[in-house]
């Protein structure tokens, strides 16, 4: 028995002493805060690098994505020369509080007074976009150059450090957009394999991917996310006023809803086709708009009738921004999770503070890795649905 007694001791002593040095499961990564800064708006919207500090948006981001950087003959260029690094940036807009004078200025300038104001903040820029995807066609066809041509650009001396990582919006591979793209299910997956493989393993490198669970067929996401820290799904957009009278609907809904015109146009589709497709969960980002899109003529409050065209809005007909429609029209509903608001004649759709809060929810019960915005000069003068992201993120 006292044998017996002292192989027992001994083996619970060995069990316990390989539990104790069995290594603990990683933490999980700190969800990613991103938002995209238009290189436009500095200009009718007068959106600047320094709203993003002053409104407390850069202490509460993650990763600032700068756009767009343009791709011409299968290369990464400037898509403006001039708002990018030439153009003096005043003392009343400068980060610092003092006028440009030294050989970097604009927008890129100004991203590296940003960052030595907040050295946590990661930037990235990103290629393409609506009207910039055409040249991913000729890029896919030797990512190898692609590659070595961004990396190039991203790493000029005249702004060495700025840029932590790339981004690509290519809308869409192998799928209609602007125009249609034949460039095959495996070129976004090889434009993105090559890029981390110059760019190494410690920059970050991310892509865009369609909201539109149709287009997600269209190429080969999974293999596409082997290579990139994150997949930004643009789950915005889903319904417009292209098509003139509507019927109305929210842009951005997180859930189907009564009247929808798509049951499967909704960020929840979005994401289940992706992670059905075989992307893990922790490399979607859940996209919010910060703008709505509504229409003018409409007799009824609720979603799903008609009205005779588009809203007006200050830049574009049927689409504004967050820090206007707050004020202007203020939300009277919530369908699919997103807020609605009926003003007079107008119907909007659009997200808040609350809604946006709540599908951070929904990004925390699905593990995703974060969420991003576009794009942040939508937002309000305090960074409201910023804000909300990166409450409800935590």
């Amino acid at each position: 028995m006292r044998a017996s007694l002292r192989i027992a001791v001994a083996a619970t002593l060995l069990l316990t002493a390989a539990c104790s040095a069995a290594p603990a499961p990683p933490p999980a990564a700190p969800a990613r805060v991103v938002g995209y800064f238009a290189d436009w708006g500095v200009y009718a919207r007068d959106y600047q690098v320094r709203d993003v500090a002053d409104s407390g948006a850069a202490a509460r981001l993650t990763h600032l994505v700068y756009a767009f950087g343009k791709v011409t003959d299968g290369r990464c260029t400037t898509s403006n020369a001039w708002t990018d690094h030439q153009k003096p940036v005043p003392a009343a807009s400068s980060v610092d509080g003092v006028a440009d004078t030294g050989p970097l200025r604009g927008t890129i300038g100004q991203l590296r007074e940003l960052k030595e104001r907040h050295p946590r903040l990661k930037v990235l820029w990103s290629f393409g976009g609506w009207t910039g995807s055409g040249g991913f066609a000729a890029a896919s066809r030797d990512p190898d150059t692609f590659a070595a041509s961004c990396h190039a650009l991203l790493t000029d001396p005249r702004w060495a450090g700025v840029f932590d990582g790339i981004d690509i919006d290519w809308e869409y591979p192998n799928a209609c957009g602007l125009a249609c793209d034949t460039s095959g299910p495996d070129a976004l997956a090889r434009l993105l394999a090559a890029l981390r493989s110059r760019f190494g393993p410690d920059a970050v490198v991310s892509a865009a991917v369609p909201g539109d669970v149709g287009k997600l067929d269209k190429a080969h996401y999974a293999a596409a996310s082997v290579s990139v820290d994150w997949l930004s799904a643009m789950t915005y957009d889903y319904f417009g006023t292209g098509g003139g009278t509507g019927p109305t609907a929210v842009h951005s809904p997180l859930t189907a809803y009564p009247g929808i015109p798509r049951s499967t146009a909704t960020a929840g589709s979005t994401v289940d086709k992706l992670l059905a497709l075989g992307v893990p969960p922790g490399k979607i980002l859940l996209g919010i708009g910060f703008y709505g899109r509504g229409w003018t003529g409409v007799t009824a409050p609720t979603p799903g009738t008609r009205g005779t065209g588009p809203a007006p809005g200050r830049f574009q007909a049927g689409l504004e921004d967050y820090r206007v429609l707050r004020d202007r029209c203020p939300p009277s509903g919530t369908a699919g999770g997103t807020a609605y608001a009926a003003c007079g004649a107008e119907w909007w759709g659009y997200d808040t503070p609350e809604t946006v809060k709540a599908k951070m929810g929904y990004a925390r019960s699905r593990s995703l890795g974060g969420a991003f915005a576009w794009e942040l000069s939508g937002d309000s003068a305090t960074a409201e649905l910023l804000t909300a992201m990166a409450d409800g993120l935590r």
